[in-house]
């Protein structure tokens, strides 16, 4: 977003982060603990009314950084992530995730999304910052990191990963559509909507 902060940018009304932490709180599986992990404008999002947990590391490599960080501060089993900046994320996210996770006895769970390729043909694109992850891969991601790993999809591959298809009837084709750039929040908030505004993107950032 230029540089901007992108949970803290208006949308209807209100931060996307406040968007990010009502959809937790209303899931039909809600988290036991919701927390935001963020590196800058602490205060502002310690305003929010949760706890606020930043990355340890000098360089903030992205994502995998903010799973890490979760996990380090996590006192539950499992561990949910959702990025900032998909205001309408389904309310059913965490408890579809968390039965796949259990039902194929896997590490992790993450989102896929129909979208369509170059031929116009419907095919699934994970979206693997809406993850479900077990405490217990602490170590392994932490490894790597120091190896230089910075991809979620290439740490996710070393482990048992249950792909959860979002596309059922009834499911909201733009459920995981984000706003990832000021072009794309300045359009859905003069109302173009987030189903002109952006697809989901594998590499959105997470706060």
């Amino acid at each position: 977003m230029g540089g901007a902060d992108k949970g803290l940018q208006v949308f209807r009304g209100r931060p996307l982060v406040l968007h990010a932490l009502e959809r937790l709180r209303q899931q039909s599986l809600p988290p036991v603990t919701i927390a935001v992990n963020a590196n800058r404008n602490l205060d502002a999002y310690r305003a929010a009314g949760v706890p606020v947990w930043s990355d340890n590391r000098p360089d903030f490599p992205g994502p995998l950084a903010g799973f890490a960080t979760g996990l380090a501060h996590a006192r539950t089993s499992l561990l949910l992530t959702v990025p900032c900046d998909t205001p309408h994320f389904p309310l059913s996210l965490c408890e579809r995730l968390a039965h796949a996770l259990q039902a194929q006895e896997a590490d992790l769970a993450m989102v896929a999304t129909p979208e369509r390729d170059a031929l116009g043909a419907l095919r699934l694109q994970a979206q693997p910052v809406f993850c479900l992850l077990r405490a217990a891969l602490a170590g392994s991601l932490q490894r790597c990191l120091q190896a230089g790993g910075r991809r979620i999809l290439d740490w996710s591959a070393q482990h048992r990963t249950a792909v959860v298809a979002f596309d059922q009837p009834g499911d909201d084709p733009q459920a995981f559509a984000n706003l990832n750039t000021l072009d794309e929040l300045r359009a859905a908030q003069a109302g173009a909507g987030l189903d002109q505004a952006a697809a989901p993107k594998a590499s959105s950032s997470s706060n």
